[in-house]
């Protein structure tokens, strides 16, 4: 910034460079004069000027001291003011601090109090809860190591039971008997008593079926439905192995053994034990288990190519009680006839029984009709008496009795 004492020097050097130019310009005497007063009177106003300016400066100077005195003033004042309120703040603070420290004090102490009260609530309800839990968990084990001995003693049972079933199916004869006793309690729980034959022989010196089907027919001679189990375990338990060994050259070949063996089977049945007319046009191939008869139902075309050409029919224990059913059936039917007979007999006897009652009736009619003429004559004459001995009463002279005094309820003139 400009000092103040430099101005009216700038202003004098302005008017002595105008006075000079004036002066080029002119250049005669008149304007020298003029230049010389108007320097003169710029050099009176600059020092006009300049004190002015420095009575400004004084005063200025003057205000700025008196203002820095007040500002400072009011900054000691506010200082004071701050520090009054800084200690107030303080001292309230610290009381603050001291109530919320006892506040804080007192509630840890009390939450403590209730802690501790929740811990021995809790550790009580655990504690029961964990002992009746171990109770039950140890009812529970000892029930299931019971329930375990109880199956282990039933698997060893069951072991016991296979290895007796397999020491019995490796007997080729008690293997028949278990299959011909399966055969025989379908036989006992479908067919009505004394509708097959045990053990029966085919024809003069023929040879013996297990069971003969009485087939329901009217006639002396009844044939019969020969059935014949068999179980040819050992082609089926190679063919079980082989496919759970994953060996599927030797489920083949075992499967083909199985197929061959039970095509014999069947040939020997049909030359056995088809005899007509003592046997019907076919046999019954049983095999004691569904599993042996789904494998022989796999092979494609040999259930038909049995039936077909050795007149054989192959079935499992799913399959022959149908059968059965329908040879039941046939035995219910027949019953069902022999009742009608029965009852055709006694509607004829009825039949005649009525034509005789309807006889009787006719007579019964006649006589009630002429029973009825009578009775109607009696009433009549009983009402002419009655008219005459009311003409003899004078009592009665003037009432008007009618005719049908002296009828019954619901008699005829």
């Amino acid at each position: 910034m400009m000092p103040d004492s430099l101005i009216p020097w700038l202003i004098t050097g302005f008017a002595v460079i105008a006075a000079i130019l004036a002066w080029l310009r002119g250049g005669d005497r008149g304007g020298a004069q003029k230049l010389a007063a108007l320097s003169q009177t710029l050099e009176r106003d600059a020092y006009a000027r300049a004190g002015e300016i420095q009575r400004l400066h004084a005063q200025n100077a003057e205000q700025t001291r008196a203002l820095h005195e007040h500002v400072e003033r009011g900054q000691i004042d506010v200082l004071d003011r701050l520090a009054a309120q800084t200690h107030r703040q303080t001292v309230d603070q610290a009381e603050a601090r001291v109530g919320q420290a006892n506040a804080l004090r007192e509630m840890a102490q009390e939450n403590g109090r209730q802690l501790a009260l929740i811990r021995e609530a809790v550790q009580e309800q655990l504690h029961s809860a964990v002992e009746k839990q171990m109770q039950t968990s140890f009812q529970r084990v000892l029930e299931q190591f019971s329930a375990m001995q109880k199956a282990l003693g039933e698997v060893t049972a069951v072991t016991a039971q296979i290895g007796d079933l397999k020491r019995l199916f490796s007997n080729v004869k008690a293997r028949g008997g278990w299959g011909e006793a399966q055969l025989r309690a379908l036989l006992d729980d479908v067919l009505p008593e004394g509708a097959y034959d045990s053990n029966f022989r085919v024809g003069d010196g023929g040879e013996v079926v297990e069971f003969a089907v009485v087939m329901p027919m009217r006639g002396g001679l009844k044939p019969r439905l020969a059935i014949d189990s068999k179980f040819p375990t050992e082609a089926y338990e190679r063919l079980l192995d082989a496919a759970e060994r994953g060996d599927a050259d030797g489920e083949r070949t075992n499967r083909r053994l199985l197929e061959g063996q039970v095509r014999l089977e069947a040939r020997k049945i049909a030359e056995k034990y088809i005899r007509p007319p003592v046997t019907v046009e076919f046999a019954v191939l049983y095999l004691p288990t569904d599993g042996l008869y789904a494998e022989i139902a796999r092979a494609p075309g040999l259930i038909d190519e049995i039936g077909r050409l050795q007149r054989v029919i192959v079935m499992g224990p799913s399959l022959i009680p149908a059968l059965l059913r329908t040879v039941h059936l046939g035995y219910v039917t027949l019953a069902l006839e022999d009742r009608t007979d029965a009852i055709a007999r006694l509607l004829g006897l009825t039949r005649q029984e009525m034509l005789r009652m309807d006889g009787v009736l006719d007579k019964l009619a006649r006589q009630t009709g002429t029973l009825s003429g009578t009775i109607d004559e009696a009433r009549r004459r009983t009402r002419v008496l009655g008219r005459r001995l009311r003409a003899l009463d004078p009592d009665d002279q003037g009432e008007a009795e009618p005719d049908g005094a002296f009828d019954a309820p619901g008699s005829t003139s």
